[in-house]
């Protein structure tokens, strides 16, 4: 449990060198709000289904995600002060409006409609599981991006080895004690969508990389050759 803990504490810390670029630039340039919009909705979401009245003796669940959720308030925070006016801030506003206005809706329909645990835990833990799937998958709002410049520069590394081992980590937990089918769900796909978040990273990384190399190897070649004395 001290494991899963750390990862998710790792999860939430990985996004500060971005939000520290951002801060000192005071711009967003084209860095996305969608992963942490998402993971803020996933956060909420996971804190209700550790509930009592929803699924008993899931603290961890809460008082991770509950961290989770304080990360990703202070994240967005800074990202709505610093983007632009005309482009993030109306959708980032929507967005959080539209998530409160829906977990108030799930909370009320979880707790008139479905009258025991295992009800009231298969119906938010599906939930729980779409939504996290939508936030493992979020970094890859930034692939149109990546595939248009050729660079991995705005797909961040640290995000995307969080949220592969954040996938995995709560993956294995889910079948320590009683087997939690949701919690092993929507983590299992997470951690194969932060998978292949890491291969196009390493795909651009290295293919950069190489062409760096070859330009630096014709430079050098272009200077020695106009070292050479005319005949």
């Amino acid at each position: 449990m001290q494991g899963v803990s750390l990862i998710r504490f790792i999860v939430g810390v990985v996004g500060l060198p971005t939000f520290w670029r951002i801060c000192k630039n005071k711009s967003t340039e084209e860095f996305h709000p969608y992963p942490y919009i998402a993971a803020m909705m996933n956060c909420m979401l996971w804190i209700f289904y550790g509930l009592p009245i929803v699924h008993p003796d899931s603290t961890l669940v809460i008082t991770i995600n509950s961290f989770g959720l304080f990360m990703e308030i202070v994240f967005l925070s800074i990202f709505f002060i610093y983007t632009s006016k005309n482009k993030y801030r109306p959708i980032i506003f929507m967005f959080v409006v539209g998530e409160l206005a829906f977990l108030a809706a799930i909370v009320v329909i979880t707790l008139l409609c479905f009258d025991t645990h295992t009800k009231r835990s298969m119906f938010t833990g599906i939930l729980c599981d779409i939504f996290g799937i939508i936030m493992y998958a979020s970094p890859l709002s930034n692939l149109m991006e990546v595939i248009k410049t050729k660079s991995a520069e705005y797909m961040p590394f640290w995000l995307c080895v969080a949220g592969f081992s954040n996938g995995i980590i709560w993956f294995i937990y889910a079948f320590l004690k009683t087997f939690d089918p949701y919690i092993a769900a929507g983590n299992g796909i997470g951690g194969m969508f932060g998978l292949i978040q890491l291969l196009v990273w390493a795909y651009y990384t290295i293919k950069a990389k190489n062409k760096a190399e070859e330009k630096s190897k014709v430079k050098s070649g272009d200077v020695q050759l106009s070292n050479v004395p005319p005949a």
